[in-house]
Order: C-alpha cells, then sequence, then structure tokens
C-alpha cells in the first residue's frame, strides 16, 4: 500500500522501523516540508515536555511527555524503539550510554526509550524531508 510513496523505503532503512511505523509516521507526517523545526514534529506526536507542577515550585517539577499528540504513532515510535535498541547493536550502544550510571532510578529504562523513539521520529522526518538513507552518524548527529 505504502510502497509507491517515495519516502516509504527511506523510513524502512531506519532500524527497529518496519511497515506499520513506517505508514504511520507517512499518515501523520506526510509532508515533511510543513515542518520547520524538529520540535514541531515532536509535538505532534506528543513527545514535547511539559512540567507537571501540581503545587511543586518550578526547580521541583519533573518534565514529562506531554502526551497531547497522535497517541497511535507515539505507541508505533515506543515499540520501534524496543525493537531497536534490543536488536540493533548501535542503538544498543546509545541506550547504554544514556543509561550509564543511572540503572537504579525507577522508571529509567522507559525514560530513555521514549527518548529514543523520539530521536527515532526526528531522524525519520530529517530522512523524509532530504530523501536520503539512513546511516548510523546520524543517530548521534539529531
Amino acid at each position: 500500500m505504502c510502497a509507491g510513496i517515495e519516502e516509504y523505503p527511506y523510513l524502512l532503512s531506519i532500524p527497529g522501523i518496519g511497515p506499520d511505523t513506517a505508514s504511520k509516521i507517512l499518515a501523520y507526517v506526510s509532508d515533511p516540508s510543513r515542518f520547520d523545526h524538529a520540535k514541531q514534529v515532536l509535538k505532534l506526536a506528543g513527545f514535547d515536555l511539559s512540567a507537571s507542577r501540581s503545587g511543586k515550585p518550578a526547580a521541583n517539577a519533573a518534565p514529562v511527555i506531554s502526551k497531547r499528540g497522535q497517541a497511535d504513532l507515539r505507541f508505533a515510535l515506543c515499540h520501534a524503539a524496543l525493537v531497536a535498541s534490543n536488536s540493533n547493536s548501535l542503538f544498543s550502544t546509545w541506550f547504554a550510554s544514556k543509561l550509564q550510571g543511572r540503572e537504579r532510578e525507577k522508571g529509567i529504562y522507559m525514560v530513555v526509550r521514549v527518548k529514543l523513539a523520539a530521536k527515532m521520529l526526528v531522524i525519520a522526518w530529517t530522512l523524509m524531508k532530504k530523501k536520503e538513507m539512513f546511516t548510523y552518524d546520524q543517530l548521534n548527529n539529531s
């Protein structure tokens, strides 16, 4: 179904992203040129940060993702991040480097996995915009 779309192979070149996730990215991002900044794409999926204060001073408010965007896109990307961090050596190394020294923190694995999912969305948007395949140096550059 998506095979005729020009950006589809670019998305499939990203480790962890399969046909289902690629089709969701294509459906929601559609024209990558309509976004000027990566923050706009992250907001589309609800990966933008918002601090929940609930009576706490601003310094003590923990930033969390807003979850105001497209839930099914966010879900698909989080699963793609799970697959990539478990099956691809470069993504596993990136994941481990973000966890280093923080393994005992409550919920840190999910936090880092969501960060990886957001990073994968930015990489996907960049590949669609530049019309190029994934290279491993894009993991560290975006």
